[in-house]
């Protein structure tokens, strides 16, 4: 009965199996269909979800080269503009810069003539003031002669003058008037 007791026992005891390796021989089986529809209800149900999944991620990925493929197209047409409009830029400067050389020359040559009206002109006025000048000191200085002459001639006169000589003056009148009648 022991024997009995432990064949019993062993083949209840699930840590005894047939061979060290292999599970028993039911476990195979059960385990290999729940595994075949496990995997079967994965592949049936989740399947689409994944590969919907997967085709979304593609395509987001897709649209976001178009997006960076456009966005290039985009950078390099505005590159170009901004390349051709520095040109313009340049060219603009250019011009600008030779309207204004030509402007200062013809305001500096304006400058320059209108100096030498205004240097001419005021040559001519000087000129002419000098010679005012002149006249109204040489009429000033005869008229002051002419003064300091008619103060000083009876000074000199009666200092110089003696009776002989008012009396031959007068003479010498008198014959004068006679010859010429």
């Amino acid at each position: 009965m022991i024997q009995y007791v432990n064949a019993l026992l062993a083949s209840e005891d699930p840590t005894i199996t047939h061979h060290w390796l292999l599970p028993e021989t039911a476990e195979i089986v059960y385990g290999g269909l729940a595994s075949v529809i496990v995997v079967g209800a994965l592949i049936k149900f989740a399947g689409p979800a994944i590969k919907k999944s997967f085709n979304a991620r593609t395509e987001k990925i897709q649209k976001e080269l178009d997006d960076a493929a456009a966005a290039k197209v985009n950078a390099d047409s505005d590159a170009k503009n901004i390349r051709a409009a520095l040109g313009d830029i340049a060219g603009e400067r250019a011009r600008m810069l030779a309207e204004a050389d030509t402007q200062a020359a013809a305001v500096l040559t304006e400058g320059r003539t209108r100096i030498v009206a205004e240097v001419a002109e005021l040559e001519a006025k000087a000129e002419t003031d000098l010679s005012a000048a002149r006249g109204r000191s040489s009429d000033e200085l005869r008229a002051e002669i002419s003064m300091l002459a008619a103060l000083a001639t009876p000074v000199v006169v009666e200092a110089t003058l003696t009776d002989q000589t008012k009396n031959d003056l007068i003479e010498a009148f008198i014959t004068s008037v006679g010859a010429a009648r």
